[in-house]
């Protein structure tokens, strides 16, 4: 997909470490050791992207010299990794937002129909007052991140973020069109879906390279 017919509301991260540790991810030879540090530290490079605009509020502080006045985050964050890929997003995430709550969402796609089902659920109370961070590494068909989504709207959340490191433009024209108002961030848009909804030249199964469970 070029950049100019890349949707409103999708924001492509170019960055060369983002590239080169996406590259490490995609060949076939790596194995889950070396896989898991790349999708950990890729996470954290997306996030600082996708936390660009956070609101901050005046924070004074004393350092060991003199009164200074600097910034915090006006509202907490929220890290709700979609199961069970988006487990290894949320670790790098969390390294760097380390007073980050986490939520939980258990989405399951079937393997004939291509469309998940939720069979997992939990969130933190302060939804509704947070940012939240939805992060998987794929957005394929989009229906996952849709349904995700929708949960957590459901349960009050109102500033929601979506994160991944590979699209394809099925997956992006889906999740615009069920949640407009939700913004993408993603290190690459891939060519398309073959015919079992899998992103091409994509990277294969990311839960399975990630847990070893090819």
């Amino acid at each position: 997909m070029s950049t100019a017919s890349i949707p409103t509301g999708v924001t492509v991260i170019e960055h060369p470490l983002v590239r080169a540790k996406l590259t490490r991810m995609r060949d076939a030879r790596t194995q889950p050791l070396e896989f898991r540090a790349c999708l950990a530290e890729l996470a954290t490079l997306l996030v600082f992207e996708a936390t660009r605009d956070l609101e901050t509020r005046p924070d004074r502080i004393r350092t060991p010299l003199a009164d200074h006045e600097g910034a915090a985050l006006t509202r907490p964050v929220i890290v709700a990794p979609i199961l069970r890929a988006g487990l290894g997003m949320a670790e790098g995430i969390l390294r760097i937002l380390g007073d980050a709550s986490t939520a939980h969402i258990g989405m399951k796609r079937d393997e004939h129909t291509h469309l998940p089902a939720c069979y997992y659920f939990n969130a933190p109370a302060h939804l509704a007052e947070a940012e939240v961070l939805v992060v998987d590494p794929m957005l394929a068909t989009g229906h996952s991140a849709s349904g995700a989504i929708a949960r957590l709207k459901a349960a009050g959340a109102k500033r929601i973020r979506f994160i991944c490191c590979l699209s394809c433009p099925e997956g992006l024209a889906h999740l615009r069109a069920e949640h407009p108002g939700v913004h993408i961030f993603t290190a690459a848009v891939d060519d398309g879906l073959n015919e079992k909804a899998y992103i091409l030249p994509g990277l294969g199964d990311a839960g399975d390279r990630y847990f070893g469970t090819l």
